[in-house]
């Protein structure tokens, strides 16, 4: 199966149209005020609507509340609920079972103990987010540019699919694929910083250049696992 391509931190409708054009697979909007790349609902509802049926929507939150995330799922109706903040297992269970929504949790990995941490949000989400940690004091969760070592999750096997997230580029995540690309539950790839030409600025001719470079890395791991096999 073909590697899916999220592009996160979608803000304008230029934005989305150059994701959408590019043959990004799931578009992520961000619900985090603190971010560059927040959207508020009125937006996010535009945004989603251009985007759909061309691509899934993902919406983004930060140790939302229920109030809040009801508000986003009645405005924006999303494919998916990304929870990028310290929502334990039973928090990501109760939040799927509440909205009826696939769950895809976040979690920040630096070291062998926070891969072993994945592990516990097996039942809970649907799909996990591995991202690099953010650094100490930062306000981010996510979209920070910094990678961590892939080599921690190389041929990674888990209950759950996974998307490799953090520090991606099109300059790197080629590299990025083909040391992690081994697992059997490695899904896809998720950029925000990676394509902008500013925080929360878009850059269309990165976007192009990154789905563009993971669609020849994925062909390329694609023809390698067919030479294993023969």
């Amino acid at each position: 199966m073909s590697l899916l391509v999220k592009i996160c931190g979608l803000n304008t409708a230029e934005a989305v149209d150059a994701a959408l054009d590019a043959g990004a697979d799931l578009i992520g909007l961000v619900f985090f005020p603190k971010s560059p790349r927040h959207v508020d609902l009125q937006a996010a509802r535009m945004l989603a609507a251009r985007a759909r049926e061309r691509a899934e929507v993902v919406a983004l939150t930060v140790d939302a509340d229920d109030a809040t995330l009801g508000d986003i799922v009645e405005a924006v109706h999303p494919d998916w609920l990304q929870l990028h903040g310290r929502e334990t297992p039973d928090r990501v269970a109760a939040i799927g079972a509440v909205h009826g929504i696939p769950v895809m949790k976040a979690v920040g990995i630096a070291t062998a103990e926070d891969v072993a941490v994945v592990h516990s949000y097996m039942v809970a989400a649907d799909r996990l987010l591995l991202d690099a940690k953010p650094p100490p004091g930062g306000e981010l969760p996510g979209g920070n540019g910094l990678p961590f070592d892939w080599r921690l999750v190389a041929g990674l096997d888990l209950e759950k699919p996974f998307m490799l997230s953090g520090g991606l580029r099109p300059e790197n995540v080629a590299e990025a694929i083909r040391l992690v690309g081994t697992s059997a539950s490695f899904a896809g790839v998720d950029v925000s910083s990676g394509v902008e030409s500013a925080p929360g600025q878009k850059d269309p001719e990165r976007i192009r250049a990154f789905v563009a470079a993971v669609r020849a890395a994925d062909a390329a791991r694609g023809e390698t696992r067919k030479g294993r096999v023969a």
